[in-house]
């Protein structure tokens, strides 16, 4: 049976004194001592130490925010994935928008992340999404086919089961308003029955995670959707109070 999760992303924010803070007033909250809900922190890579020792022995599980393709070499200011791995990470997000825009990561590149993330018992949370432009021409479903092409072949072994897939589209990420959750339940459920025509079990248990401007005051209405498994968080997880609330929206389903 498929867990809630919530992922946060803290993008390239944060400091030694304000992580300090934001994880005590996170942990603070009561919520935790009923809460049956998976949270994953994606600090910057700086930080992963630090958030390993606040994190300890807490309900709150380690990530990254980015791994290499390639398990070591001479590749300045990659970080592979077993060096994640000795700082407790379990979870790390692969193919971001923000690394396909920035980076230039090719489809290619963010399959073999996602193998070298697997064979450190790191479980990829694998990000696809269209553009305001592409969503515009109604490409939405054949741009997300073009961006689980080398990837989804991985689901038809079962030992992959671990990966995750979260659905942001770009055109709602640091927007005023998140898709609507019929929208975004209609693209949940096209990217299950892509992994079902495969194999149905991973696809039962695949967590599909919705990104894009969630935030307290929206996410009840998405986590109500049969195909949304919980949210990947940016802007919103830098608030106790406001990430908090996203999750309260779980545990009040």
């Amino acid at each position: 049976m498929r867990r809630f999760m919530v992922v946060a992303n803290w993008k390239m924010f944060g400091s030694l004194t304000t992580n300090e803070m934001l994880v005590q007033e996170i942990l603070a909250n009561r919520l935790w001592s009923h809460s049956d809900v998976q949270c994953v922190v994606c600090p910057p890579y700086v930080y992963l130490s630090q958030l390993q020792t606040l994190l300890k022995s807490s309900p709150l599980i380690l990530g990254a925010q980015n791994v290499s393709e390639l398990a070591d070499g001479a590749r300045t200011g990659d970080i592979a994935a077993s060096m994640l791995a000795e700082f407790g990470c379990q979870y790390v997000l692969v193919g971001h928008s923000e690394r396909r825009q920035h980076a230039s990561e090719s489809d290619e590149k963010i399959l073999n992340k996602c193998l070298q993330a697997e064979q450190h018992h790191l479980k990829p949370i694998l990000c696809v999404g269209e553009t305001a432009a592409e969503r515009a021409e109604g490409r939405t479903f054949d741009v997300i086919a073009k961006q689980l092409a080398s990837v989804l072949p991985l689901f038809k072994v079962d030992s992959h089961v671990g990966v995750v897939i979260a659905y942001e589209p770009i055109w709602a990420i640091g927007a005023k308003t998140a898709a609507g959750p019929d929208e975004a339940q209609a693209v949940h459920h096209w990217i299950r029955q892509q992994v079902a025509s495969l194999n149905s079990h991973a696809a039962q248990n695949l967590t599909i995670l919705y990104g894009g401007s969630v935030q307290s005051n929206n996410a009840q209405a998405l986590f109500a959707m049969p195909d949304i498994d919980g949210a990947l968080v940016g802007r919103a997880s830098l608030n106790a109070d406001e990430f908090m609330g996203i999750i309260s929206c779980i545990t009040s389903l």
